[in-house]
C-alpha cells in the first residue's frame, strides 16, 4: 500500500481542478461556441418527405394539373341500364322504342395533354370499345375528343382534342432513362373520380416485368396510383412527364406502374403519324441462358440470350447469326435474357441497322443485323382496311418452311394467322397456328378448298371445323357473324 503525506495530498488535488478546468474549456471551444447551448449546435434534420432540388411539390403541381385530363367515355355496353341487364336491348327496342341516352361510365381513367394543340396520352384500355370520349379539364370545361390511334401491347392511346378552343396547356415528355431508382415522383389523376388528385413517392424499381406482355419495362413507384389514375402522368422534380400509369398491384399494396416515357415517346409519335404501330422482327427463337447452358456454350457467365433456331431467309438468317449463338449485346444495350431483346428488337425502327455482339466459338462476333417488318405487323397492314369477316378470322396456305416450323407431316389444310377478338371464332376456341383440316366435314387440302367452302357463308349460318392442334384434333363449331 502507498501512503501520501497531508501536503502531497493536496497538491494532486489542485492539479486535478486545474486539468478539469482547462480540459472544460477545451471542450467548449471545440464543441460549441461561447454564450449558445449545446441543444443549438445539433445539425438540422431534413424531413425525408422534402424533396432536394429547387422545385417544390407544390410549384409542380400547380404547373402540371391544368394539363390532366378526366376521361369519360360512351360505347357498347357502357352504361347499361337495369333494365336493359335484365331484358336486353332487342326487348327494350320492341317494347319501348328508342334505347335511353346512355350514362357515361364515370372516371374510367385520366390522360394528359402533351402538345399545346390538344395531344394527350393515355392507357388503350381506357378508351378501348369507346364510341364517343368526353374530357374535363381543371377548369370544369367538357371537350370532345377521337382516338388517333391506340397500341394494345404497349397499352399506349394517343387522343385529339377536338373542339378548336385554341391553345391547351400541356406537359413535355422528358427522359425515363435518366430517372434513377429513389427519385422522388408525383402521380396525377382522377382516382376514385376525384379529379386532379396529386400524390408523391419515389421510383422505387425500373425495368420491371409484370407478365402484360413482351414489352414490358414498367417503372414501379410508390406514389399511389388507384382506379382512376390509369393514364395519367409520372412527374419528376423537373415537371417533366417520366411515365404514364398503367397497373397497379392488387390488394391495396401501395406499388403501381408507369410506362416509361421514353417507350411512350416512340408508340406516340408512329401513332400521330400513322395511326398505328410498326415493330422489328429477327426471325429467330430464343430462349434463356441458364448456367448450366453457359457452361456447355464455354459463355463467360449466365447474361445474354441463347439463339435456338433461325427462320431461313429471315434479316437473322441474313446477318449470319446462327442457332447456338448466344447474344450479349443488341444495339449498344447488354441483354439480360429474352425480354431484353424481345423488346429491343420489338421497338426497332424495320429498316434501321443495329450491331449486336455475340459469343460464339469461345469468341466475341460483331454482327450488323437489318432490321425486318415482324410478320403479324405486315398481316395487319393487310387487314387494316378491311371490314370484319364473317369468320373473324385469317388463314394462310401451308408452306414447307410453315409445315416444318408447325411440326405437321404434310402440306394438307390451312393455318390460322388471324383470329379477330371478340369473334365468333374466337369465342369457339380457334388459335392462331391451329390448322383447318374439315370445313362443314369436307376435306380442305388448301386455299382453293378452304375458298370454295367459305365464300358462300351468310350472316347467321352455322359452321362445323375441324381444327389440328400439335398432336391432337378437335372439332368446333360456331354461328358467322358480320359482327
Amino acid at each position: 500500500m502507498i501512503s501520501l503525506t497531508r501536503r502531497t495530498f493536496v497538491m494532486l488535488l489542485a492539479l486535478a481542478a486545474l486539468l478539469g478546468v482547462v480540459g472544460g474549456g477545451l471542450v467548449v471551444s471545440r464543441g460549441e461556441p461561447r454564450g449558445q447551448s449545446t441543444q443549438a449546435a445539433e445539425a438540422p434534420v431534413i424531413p425525408v418527405q422534402v424533396p432536394l432540388q429547387s422545385n417544390t411539390f407544390a410549384k409542380i403541381a400547380e404547373a402540371i394539373r391544368p394539363a390532366v385530363i378526366n376521361i369519360n367515355t360512351y360505347g357498347k355496353g357502357f352504361g347499361r341500364t337495369p333494365f336493359e341487364e335484365f331484358f336486353g336491348e332487342e326487348f327494350f327496342k320492341r317494347f319501348f322504342g328508342e334505347m335511353p341516352e346512355r350514362i357515361p361510365q364515370r372516371s374510367l381513367g385520366s390522360g394528359v395533354i402533351v402538345d399545346p394543340s390538344g395531344i394527350a396520352l393515355t392507357n388503350a384500355h381506357v378508351v378501348e370499345r369507346a364510341t364517343e370520349i368526353e374530357i374535363i379539364t381543371l377548369d370544369g370545361r367538357k371537350h370532345k375528343a377521337k382516338v388517333v390511334g391506340a397500341d394494345k401491347k404497349t397499352d399506349l392511346a394517343v387522343l385529339k382534342l377536338d373542339d378548336g378552343k385554341g391553345a391547351f396547356s400541356y406537359v413535355r415528355l422528358g427522359d425515363s432513362d435518366k430517372i434513377q431508382v429513389g427519385d422522388w415522383v408525383l402521380a396525377v389523376g382522377s382516382p376514385f373520380g376525384l379529379q386532379a388528385t396529386v400524390t408523391a413517392g419515389i421510383i422505387s424499381a425500373k425495368a420491371r416485368q409484370i407478365g402484360q406482355g413482351p414489352f414490358d419495362d414498367f417503372l414501379q413507384t410508390d406514389a399511389a396510383i388507384n382506379p382512376g389514375n390509369s393514364g395519367g402522368p409520372l412527374i419528376n422534380m423537373a415537371g417533366e412527364v417520366v411515365g404514364i400509369n398503367t397497373a397497379i398491384v392488387a390488394g391495396g399494396t401501395g406499388i403501381g406502374f408507369a410506362i416509361p416515357s421514353n417507350m411512350a415517346k416512340k408508340i406516340y409519335t408512329e401513332l400521330l403519324a400513322k395511326g398505328k404501330v410498326t415493330r422489328g422482327w429477327l426471325g429467330v427463337s430464343i430462349q434463356p441462358l441458364s448456367p448450366e447452358l453457359a457452361k456447355s456454350f464455354s459463355a463467360k457467365d449466365n447474361k445474354g440470350v441463347l439463339i435456338s433456331d433461325v427462320v431461313p431467309d429471315s434479316p437473322a438468317s441474313k446477318a449470319g447469326l446462327q442457332a447456338g449463338d448466344i447474344l450479349l449485346e443488341f444495339d449498344g444495350k447488354k441483354l439480360e435474357g429474352p425480354p431484353d431483346l424481345q423488346r429491343a428488337v420489338g421497338l426497332a425502327t424495320p429498316g434501321t441497322t443495329a450491331k449486336a455482339k455475340v459469343w460464339r466459338d469461345h469468341a466475341e462476333k460483331t454482327l450488323d443485323l437489318k432490321i425486318g417488318d415482324a410478320p403479324e405487323e405486315r398481316e395487319a397492314t393487310g387487314r387494316a382496311n378491311r371490314s370484319r369477316t364473317l369468320l373473324g378470322l385469317d388463314v394462310r396456305a401451308i408452306t414447307p418452311d410453315a409445315a416444318r416450323q408447325l411440326n405437321l407431316r404434310s402440306t394438307e389444310g390451312v393455318v390460322v394467322v388471324y383470329v379477330e377478338d371478340g369473334s365468333a371464332a374466337a369465342d369457339a376456341g380457334v388459335q392462331r397456328g391451329d390448322v383447318i383440316r374439315e370445313v362443314n366435314r369436307q376435306h380442305v387440302r388448301g386455299m382453293a378448298d378452304f375458298e370454295r367452302l367459305t365464300k358462300d357463308l351468310r350472316d347467321g349460318d352455322r359452321l362445323t371445323v375441324l381444327l389440328q392442334r400439335g398432336p391432337m384434333s378437335l372439332y368446333v363449331a360456331f354461328t358467322v357473324s358480320a359482327g
